[in-house]
């Protein structure tokens, strides 16, 4: 079994760095997620003790502390790092330019969700996963969709 500090890439992509003992994982690690976001944590034969999950743009998950999008602050983290835009010129999602969500579809935060299939894409259009139903509903209510109408100019005949 592996023991010592190495690399294991899991079947969906994620890589972990670190500490192995009796093929577990086993003191200091991280995981490097496709998306880009990283958990690094103290493991304990497989199980994480303690750590802390980092987002792709670099904005660090608090538990105790959370205080990202809360109600009360709805900056988003570019925002809060890089400050507002000029009057005028909104921001939509964290990641600015957004990505262009396909017609009919939503974006869910790790890909595009296609409301008549049920199926979550990631942004470069592969398979994720079915969605259930309480995540179809979530994605509905809570997520932003793709024009319905152009907002381009269309000269008149």
């Amino acid at each position: 079994r592996m023991e010592g500090y190495g690399y294991y890439t899991l079947p969906t992509g994620t890589e972990y760095r670190g500490s192995l003992w009796d093929g577990m994982f086993h003191g200091k690690g991280e995981l490097l997620l496709p998306t880009g976001g990283s958990y690094r944590a103290l493991w304990d034969r497989g199980l994480a003790t303690q750590g802390k999950y980092t987002f792709a743009d670099g904005l660090e998950y608090d538990e105790e502390k959370w205080r990202y999008c809360d109600g009360y602050d709805r900056r988003f983290y570019t925002e809060i790092c890089s400050g507002f835009k000029p009057p005028g010129i909104p921001q939509l999602t964290n990641l600015d330019p957004p990505k262009i969500i396909p017609e009919g579809c939503y974006d869910c935060g790790d890909g595009f969700y296609d409301p008549k299939t049920r199926v979550v894409v990631d942004y470069k259009r592969k398979f994720l996963r079915n969605a259930d139903d309480d995540e179809h509903e979530w994605i509905l209510r809570t997520c932003r969709k793709a024009w319905e109408i152009t907002t381009e100019h269309k000269p008149k005949p």
